[in-house]
């Protein structure tokens, strides 16, 4: 696997783990409210959601740690892809529901990756 491919999936899973800390220990805060547009009325009624959002990005973080932790061999590509693959599928849809930045942010990431892994 490409150098370029994990230095990509490493910034994925960095950028995943960013949002498990804004979503599970900033989202009442201004910093938190500010990355997501919204109130302190709705932050405080919506934190245990985005705390169960920050713990699913903290799981696709870990996935992708753990495909890069196990070299370049066929478990590590097909761990690679499975989370790629479910990063990709969580960023069009939040994309589609939530807010168009998703796609750039979390599927467009993804979708590079998935190239890059495929490329060698």
């Amino acid at each position: 696997m490409s150098v370029a491919a994990n230095i990509v999936i490493a910034l994925i899973a960095l950028l995943h783990l960013w949002f498990l800390v804004l979503e599970m220990f900033l989202w009442t805060r201004p910093s938190g409210r500010r990355a997501f547009g919204t109130t302190a009325e709705f932050a405080e009624q919506s934190k245990a959601l985005a705390a169960n959002q920050g713990l699913y990005n903290g799981f696709l973080a870990a996935g992708l740690v753990w495909g890069l932790l196990l070299g370049n061999g066929g478990a590590s590509f097909s761990v690679k892809l499975f989370f790629l693959v479910c990063v990709l599928i969580a960023g069009i849809y939040g994309g589609l529901t939530a807010a168009r930045k998703i796609l750039w942010f979390q599927a467009l990431p993804a979708l590079v990756a998935l190239v890059l892994i495929h490329l060698v």
